[in-house]
């Protein structure tokens, strides 16, 4: 089954503890501190292997975790690093967010891109200890695990792109033109999934994606149309296969009208690439009166119309270097963003929000280091939580709720926690 959609966790490591221990050795009886720090949790990376072709993996699988870094301990001994978690993926995949934005967008072999950053590992007392503290009893805690939800979309990579209705005979010119080998039978609807085949001939090699059939609303979702119409996006030329046989009934020229016109109202971009019409089944009784109402409709809309038949071979050649003149002629399409990849969190404890929350009378302190600072005190020890007071009032957070109308006692939650703050400027 090709499957180019998936909703998956990535959840990074979780920075290791620091380590609180004095150095305990014969004859020296007041080693001073000297614990290690915590080891760096793992990165979660997203990396292209040219080993895959679909998200099928991701069906059984949805929330991918790095490992955590491991404590510090004595003698300054840092923690081991977590590993990293790497998940390989087919090249075309975007990474979107839960906002709709688009992280990356892995098209070259062997791209990497780090969807969650590993948490940092916590300082050992070693690095708290001063001249009027020079036996601290408290180390930091590692950094929390950065996760998110993301959505992984894949659009193939391809030079033409195969738009046709359904049963146009797309995939059995695909089958005479590469080494593809996709279903055939004589019925619509036979193509269910999207198939790339790669075209190496003297004229030049290009690559070429042949989507199940467009119906009319494909634009608007009917019969998957969005799901098929996204692997046409990364295509350089658009060849429109039209059945000119006029099997049941059907008018090539209405079909040719009602694909390009669904294309159009899902990118009116793709619409306006260079473009190619193919009228296959001209081995058909009826089909050259059919092809010549195509080829006129084709002129007036500045179109070349190439006739063949996938079944004889008839034409084939022909359109096969006249496609790869397209594609040497044609622009890539521009991606839709550069890679974002996530930077570290500011540093600057000074900057964050302060806001009153009336309905539970509390005041809220909201900002990434402010946050992280809290999250990685350990608050069992008196200690640390005398220097996370002392840096509350160094960076301005008690005068800032007093210009506020905070009284003494009043609480302020930063991040999970809540402090009642001392205000009296004792």
């Amino acid at each position: 089954m090709f499957v180019d959609h998936a909703e998956i966790k990535v959840v990074s490591g979780r920075g290791g503890d620091g380590a609180a221990s004095f150095r305990r050795e014969k004859y020296v009886p007041r080693g001073g501190p000297d614990g290690g720090d915590g080891g760096r949790g793992g990165d979660v990376v997203f990396e292209v292997s040219s080993g895959l072709a679909t998200l099928r993996d991701f069906r059984y699988q949805h929330v991918f975790k790095a490992e955590s870094g491991r404590p510090g301990s004595g003698s300054g001994s840092s923690g081991r690093q977590g590993k990293d978690m790497v998940i390989p993926v087919p090249q075309g995949t975007m990474v979107i967010d839960e906002a709709g934005r688009v992280l990356a967008d892995l098209v070259q072999p062997n791209q990497r891109y780090i969807a969650a950053r590993g948490g940092r590992g916590g300082r050992g007392n070693i690095h708290f200890a001063n001249a009027t503290r020079q036996a601290p009893g408290f180390a930091e805690r590692g950094e929390p695990a950065e996760e998110k939800v993301v959505t992984l979309e894949l659009k193939l990579l391809a030079d033409v792109g195969l738009a046709g209705y359904p049963n146009a005979g797309k995939s059995t010119f695909l089958s005479r033109i590469s080494s593809a080998r996709p279903k055939i039978a004589d019925y619509p609807f036979t193509t269910l999934e999207p198939n790339l085949g790669v075209v190496d001939f003297e004229g030049g090699g290009f690559v070429v994606a042949d989507i199940p059939g467009l119906i009319e609303g494909a634009h608007q979702g009917v019969g998957l149309g969005l799901d098929f119409l996204r692997h046409l996006e990364r295509t350089r030329v658009i060849a429109y296969v039209v059945d000119v046989s006029g099997f049941e009934g059907r008018s090539p020229v209405e079909d040719f009208r009602n694909v390009r016109h669904e294309l159009a109202m899902f990118s009116p971009d793709m619409a306006a690439r260079n473009a190619l019409i193919i009228a296959n089944k001209m081995d058909i009784p009826g089909a050259e009166a059919n092809l010549d109402l195509l080829a006129a409709t084709a002129k007036e809309q500045g179109y070349e119309v190439i006739p063949i038949s996938a079944v004889t071979g008839q034409g084939l050649q022909e359109a096969l270097y006249r496609l790869a003149d397209l594609v040497k002629s044609s622009p890539a399409p521009e991606g839709p963003v550069v890679e974002v990849q996530p930077e570290e969190p500011p540093t600057n404890l000074s900057d964050f929000e302060l806001h009153y929350n009336a309905a539970e009378n509390i005041f809220e302190a909201q900002g990434i280091a402010i946050e992280r600072l809290v999250a990685m005190t350990d608050l069992s020890s008196d200690e640390a939580l005398l220097r996370l007071q002392r840096l509350f009032r160094k960076i301005g957070l008690e005068e800032r709720m007093k210009q506020a109308g905070a009284e003494e006692g009043s609480l302020v939650r930063i991040g999970k926690n809540e402090f009642e703050l001392d205000l009296s400027n004792e």
